[in-house]
């Protein structure tokens, strides 16, 4: 295992290489909890075209490798998920041939931010192992065993407009959505997701309401809330600044994502989100901030 901060993998050369978006929650709704402790959820998550890169190849050993501006965030041991994804397909497919193999891992998301970043890399790894093993496994399935890696990695795998519900697991595709010209924008500060979680004022909320118009979607968000965004800010108030910032910067929508702290803002087009994300990189040198769009 390595990491390296400075010569990154020519991803582009290698023929199985995956995306692994960062994962936004434009709507969280708690509306319970398990008697096992997971609290119950009602999510509008969407994927965007930003987001870490994934590559594989076959090789004499197992190897990883991690590089790119958030590389040194990323523990190496047996426990990061995109090692565990590895084991675990492997595992569940024993009789399958499934040679040593090279991952490399760029980097490109804050760790623990709210943006699914380690679920979807390891969701992409699992994509990347199917087509290097040839595995015989479709989406649905995979998503299933992928499961006990996290709540998260079932939508990670399947990485399109969804409403996600109960721990994360049950997932409802969401047809033509249009995609969103964003912006994220990280102010560099970890949030735990359990210390949210206990923090939340209530665990029994209305859930999302019906989604019958996609072409009004701006106009729905208004409605819904992530309820984690308060104890989140009661945590940590740069997650407040954050968004702030967001506004300051002409977002004509503003929301945490997930237990945060990134947060995201929606513009009216590409161009003026990229001013407005050069502009709170030059007022916030230190914070993550990256304009991008969601994948329709």
């Amino acid at each position: 295992m390595k990491r390296t901060d400075s010569q990154p993998v020519t991803f582009n050369a290698v023929p199985l290489a995956e995306l692994a978006p960062a994962k936004i929650n434009l709507a969280l709704h708690v509306t319970g909890r398990r008697a096992d402790g997971y609290h119950l959820l009602e999510s509008l998550v969407v994927f965007a075209e930003f987001g870490d890169r994934i590559a594989v190849s076959s090789a004499a050993r197992d190897s990883f490798l991690v590089e790119g501006r958030f590389a040194r965030d990323v523990p190496l041991t047996n426990d990061n998920l995109v090692l565990r994804a590895r084991d675990m397909l492997r595992a569940a497919y024993p009789a399958h041939p499934t040679s040593p193999v090279s991952i490399a891992l760029e980097k490109n998301l804050p760790v623990a931010s709210g943006i699914g970043g380690g679920s979807s890399d390891a969701a992409a790894t699992l994509r990347a192992l199917v087509r290097l093993w040839r595995i015989p496994v479709d989406v649905v399935t995979l998503a299933r065993l992928a499961l006990p890696l996290g709540a998260d990695l079932p939508m990670c795998v399947a990485a399109r407009p969804l409403v996600a519900r109960g721990i994360g697991e049950q997932l409802e595709p969401v047809e033509r959505l249009p995609a969103l010209p964003i912006v994220l924008v990280n102010p560099g500060v970890p949030v735990e997701t359990p210390s949210v979680f206990r923090a939340l004022a209530s665990r029994d909320n209305p859930p999302l309401a019906p989604l019958s118009d996609t072409t009004a979607v701006r106009d729905w968000l208004t409605a819904t809330r992530n309820d984690l965004e308060p104890p989140a800010i009661s945590i940590e108030p740069l997650v407040g600044d954050a968004l702030a910032a967001l506004r300051g910067a002409g977002a004509s929508f503003v929301r945490m994502s997930g237990s945060g702290a990134t947060c995201f803002g929606i513009f009216d087009d590409s161009a003026t989100a990229a001013r407005a994300a050069e502009a709170i990189a030059g007022e916030r040198p230190r914070w993550f901030s990256t304009a991008t769009r969601t994948l329709a």
